[in-house]
């Protein structure tokens, strides 16, 4: 039986995953007007998606079984009781993060409940910044999926210094059978690791666009049409690799090459203000403007169904 905490985009596609494997989905947020439409989408779009022929299945149910699977509370303790394990998919805010997080400390403590695991879908803060001073500091750990976790496999599991190995070991395992690829980061790091990726790709690409080098459309080209093609299938190292006679022959080659370009195209991290960012968003407009963006979001996350698909047969 699982709990999420926090109705938005994640927290519902959260909640699509758990039911794929024939968990208990329990879904609950703060502004409670809001669980009955966000279950009523979870229902739908699970539905939507066997038509289609998207639709997860890790647990071999259908897609009503699924939605059966799938219920709203408007009480937080109610929607603790019996849990084994909670998904908080609430805003990346330390003040939001604590207080929830302390909340569930309290009300696992008066519920009895000493094993259910807590993962946070925290995209950059470690979980050492708001556990530390709760009893349930030894079974939390960020959870941080992929935004949307049902698309796309890659969980990050980022235990905090307090975090017991057995409770990683359990949520890894939980992750892998329902479908997805799980890493777990040795060490708490700021951005975590597939962040520190992405914003080295965002940071150069917003360069290239405001130092006058390329056009938004092109710039998004670079990774679209030439990065994201090999990317689906290896990643960056494995990719350096096949484009020498091994990678100790590509760092011989290109090492020093590499090194000259990256001090150069990195001598200035930008800052994403609105008002830095009017030049980038006036070419993101032309292309999708914002009243385009919940179809576009449609369109992305059907299409990386499609590819899912596709990456299974190959049995990647």
């Amino acid at each position: 039986m699982v709990a999420i905490i926090g109705c938005g985009l994640v927290g519902k596609s959260w909640a699509m995953l758990f039911a794929s494997g024939g968990h208990e989905v329990r879904l609950h947020d703060s502004f409670t007007n809001m669980i009955p439409a966000a279950v009523a989408d979870v229902r739908q779009r699970l539905e939507a998606l066997e038509e289609s022929g998207n639709l997860k299945n890790a647990g071999k149910f259908s897609g009503k079984e699924q939605s059966a699977l799938v219920s709203g509370y408007d009480d937080l303790a109610e929607a603790l009781k019996g849990v084994t394990y909670i998904q908080e998919c609430i805003p990346e805010d330390l003040a939001l993060k604590r207080d929830i997080f302390t909340r569930l400390n309290h009300i696992l403590a008066a519920l009895g409940n000493a094993d259910a695991i807590i993962g946070s879908s925290a995209s950059t803060m470690p979980s050492s910044a708001f556990v530390k001073d709760l009893q349930i500091k030894s079974r939390s750990l960020v959870v941080h999926p992929v935004n949307p976790p049902y698309f796309v496999r890659l969980v990050e599991l980022v235990p905090n210094p307090w975090t017991d190995s057995e409770v990683t070991k359990k949520v890894r395992k939980l992750m892998t059978s329902l479908g997805q690829k799980p890493i777990v980061m040795m060490k708490e790091v700021s951005g975590f690791a597939l962040n520190r990726v992405q914003y080295a790709i965002l940071n150069v690409t917003w360069n290239l666009v405001k130092d006058g080098i390329l056009s938004v459309e092109d710039a998004d080209l670079v990774t679209k049409e030439g990065l994201a093609p090999r990317y689906v299938f290896m990643g960056p190292l494995e990719t350096a690799q096949l484009n020498a006679d091994g990678f100790l022959d590509y760092c011989k080659k290109y090492g020093a090459t590499i090194h000259g370009v990256s001090v150069d195209s990195q001598s200035t991290i930008p800052l994403f203000t609105v008002e830095a960012a009017a030049e980038v968003d006036q070419g993101l407009q032309e292309l999708v403007p914002d009243s385009e963006v919940p179809e576009r979001r449609r369109w992305r996350d059907e299409n990386l169904a499609h590819l899912a698909q596709f990456k299974g047969k190959l049995g990647l």
